[in-house]
């Protein structure tokens, strides 16, 4: 049994401001550590559970945020950027059984803890096929074309919550809880570390690989908070501005639709100015 993890940070044990997370910041040096270790206890949980191999796959910022010297030795780590499938890398290859989300959060324009869609602002809202979509939903949607169930997502409780429309076998595992964008009532990492750790070896039942999703077409609408960055969203071949501040596309499979979406990010944040937006 092949477990992949997808290590977000947003969601990790302690962290609630953006400096917890922003590389090169003393806070982010610090909650790498707490980091480190809701990724250590998903994997020992794992491994309890029967899985032969572990692939840690970093998918927050730079990817480039997990101690390496301190993850558990039995498990593998993918870091640094780019990659096909960004945060679900590794997943295509057809040996992986089950995915867990770890320190996933709630979407743009959602209630939760640094919630946001792929960029930090800018981004107010995603829906996928009309629905709102948050980086579980997407990615998601994602490996089920893979046909690998996601088994395991942790988080804070709303992005547990919002796990329940996209993931709802999987085992959720709350390391704190919402109070505002910027505020959680946290679990210490002992606590925490153990209900991963338990959410894991029972997740690992969960982690079969069933008959893959049909493909779409699936439509990803993007909402901006200004203007122009919906005009420049329009340079990825295929979207379409369909509001003053909103584009939208359509893509034969999620494969494609979660690589056209990295590419409108990717071209919006080059788009920002430092104080202007």
């Amino acid at each position: 049994m092949k477990i992949l993890i997808s290590a977000d940070m947003e969601g990790a044990t302690g962290v609630t401001w953006p400096a917890d997370v922003l590389p090169g910041t003393p806070q982010w040096e610090r909650c790498r550590a707490l980091f480190t270790s809701d990724v250590n206890a998903a994997v020992q949980g794992f491994f309890a559970g029967g899985a032969d191999e572990v692939l840690v796959n970093e998918a927050h910022w730079t990817m480039r945020n997990l101690l390496l010297e301190r993850l558990d030795e039995r498990a593998e780590m993918l870091t640094g950027r780019h990659k096909h499938l960004s945060m679900v890398e590794g997943v295509q290859h057809g040996d992986v059984d089950g995915i867990a989300f770890l320190g996933y959060h709630a979407g743009a324009g959602m209630a939760g803890v640094l919630a946001h869609t792929y960029l930090a602002n800018q981004i107010t809202g995603v829906w996928l096929d009309d629905v709102p979509a948050s980086e579980g939903l997407l990615n998601a949607r994602v490996v089920a074309e893979y046909g690998v169930p996601v088994v395991l997502v942790t988080g804070d409780d709303l992005a547990c919550e919002d796990a329940l429309g996209y993931a709802p076998e999987a085992l959720k595992v709350a390391v704190k809880d919402h109070v505002s964008r910027y505020a959680a009532v946290c679990r210490t990492p002992a606590r925490t570390a153990a209900e991963i750790r338990a959410a894991a070896e029972e997740a690992a039942r969960l982690a079969v690989r069933h008959r893959p999703a049909e493909a779409g077409p699936h439509t990803v609408a993007v909402e901006f908070d200004a203007a122009h960055l919906a005009m420049a969203a329009t340079v990825v071949p295929g979207v379409a501005r369909t509001g003053e501040r909103k584009v939208a596309y359509t893509s034969p499979t999620m494969y494609e639709g979660i690589r056209t979406f990295k590419a409108v990010t990717t071209i919006v944040s080059a788009a920002v100015e430092e104080q202007y937006g």
